[in-house]
């Protein structure tokens, strides 16, 4: 199992992971994102498209990631998901708590201000 974080445009960090995500590998994941997420970054993605399984551990270390995000203020998103692991967060129910999203570029989308890119109609001749 291998982590890749990066960071965009200075405040989403995007976390690839490669392989699965087990007991065996969630103390390293946790250890270093929680060390990220109480440095300020709150806005996170995590990038499925390598991932090729999740234990009960592993769901347990998103949610642990998701609780700590949300009580600073951000919130984690699920990117690149393939469909067995899709399925297993319906099962579970944790697509209720995760947005899930078909690409790395569509979750941090969601991440942008709603208003953003709005024209301010209200000052254009009828």
């Amino acid at each position: 199992m291998q982590f890749y974080e990066h960071e965009i445009d200075n405040d989403i960090l995007i976390i690839a992971a490669d392989g699965g995500i087990d007991r065996h590998t969630r103390k390293e994941f946790v250890e270093r994102i929680l060390e990220l997420v109480e440095g300020g970054m709150t806005k996170i993605i995590v990038d499925c498209q390598k991932l090729t399984y999740i234990s009960s551990w592993g769901l347990g270390m998103l949610l642990r990631l998701h609780k700590r995000a949300k009580t600073a203020g951000g919130e984690v998103k699920i990117a690149n998901v393939h469909s067995r692991i899709v399925e297993l967060l319906r099962i579970t129910r944790l697509n209720k708590i995760f947005g899930i999203y078909p690409s790395v570029n569509r979750a941090r989308l969601e991440f942008r201000p709603k208003n953003a890119g709005a024209n301010d109609e209200s000052n254009s001749p009828d």
